[in-house]
């Protein structure tokens, strides 16, 4: 089964009308980049199911690279997350209105998980293509941390390996402005989606590279039952 870049973004929340996670991912929706086909998620801001919608998502598109867009205003540049915690605890209240204050996502799960992603390999394609980038060490405590953390732990047994990873994205020129543009960076959509884009194409060859059997490898199993995610009884140690 030929395998899929998943790109997922968020529903707008905090009382936005937009996020730029959503419209980026969306405008990527049925392109091909390096030869690739691109699946593309909108993910409600809601932490009760992220795990749900993320399993689902693995299962049917079948994807080797997934890539995470969350919205963060503050950030001044694209920020890919090196690391994913086991904690939920918010400043506000997700779109069904849900408070989590010091809470774990999986009980017994590991701490936190690192991801995946060839980090100098992407920051250095943006860089050279004029795209500000950096790596961050703190996904936060929100819902984009809590996908990141779910979708390391769904894939990390899974062959060939999954890369995976979370940017997040700084708020739109127009959401600068109505939050107070004198204290909160933005970043245009065009360039924003131009550092996906570039970051695709970096992940894509390194993939590959790393992974070279695995077009020829045989499925295993028929279709979309190459994905077995860990068991419930595990999530609820």
């Amino acid at each position: 089964m030929a395998k899929h870049v998943l790109i997922a973004g968020f529903e707008p929340f905090g009382g936005d009308k937009v996020s730029p996670s959503e419209m980026v991912a969306r405008s990527l929706d049925g392109r091909m980049i390096s030869g690739r086909s691109l699946a593309v998620r909108v993910i409600p801001v809601e932490t009760r199911n992220v795990r749900e919608r993320f399993e689902q998502a693995l299962v049917q598109d079948n994807p080797d690279i997934v890539i995470i867009l969350a919205q963060a205003g503050g950030r001044s540049a694209l920020a890919m997350e090196r690391v994913a915690v086991n904690v939920l605890d918010f400043e506000i209240p997700d779109n069904v209105g849900v408070m989590r204050k010091g809470d774990v996502i999986t009980r017994g799960g590991a701490d936190a998980r690192l991801s995946n992603i060839p980090f100098t390999s992407v920051l250095d394609s943006w860089h050279a293509n004029g795209v500000p980038g950096y790596v961050s060490n703190s996904a936060g405590t929100y819902i984009g941390n809590q996908a990141l953390y779910e979708v390391l732990g769904l894939t990390e047994a899974a062959a060939p390996p999954v890369v995976a990873g979370l940017v997040h994205v700084p708020y739109l020129p127009a959401q600068a402005i109505a939050a107070g543009s004198e204290s909160n960076p933005s970043m245009s959509f065009d360039l924003v989606k131009k550092g996906i884009e570039l970051m695709i194409e970096t992940l894509v060859p390194w993939v590959e590279q790393r992974t070279p059997d695995a077009k020829a490898a045989p499925a295993r199993g028929q279709g979309k039952s190459l994905w077995i995610p860990r068991g419930v009884k595990e999530a609820e140690r």
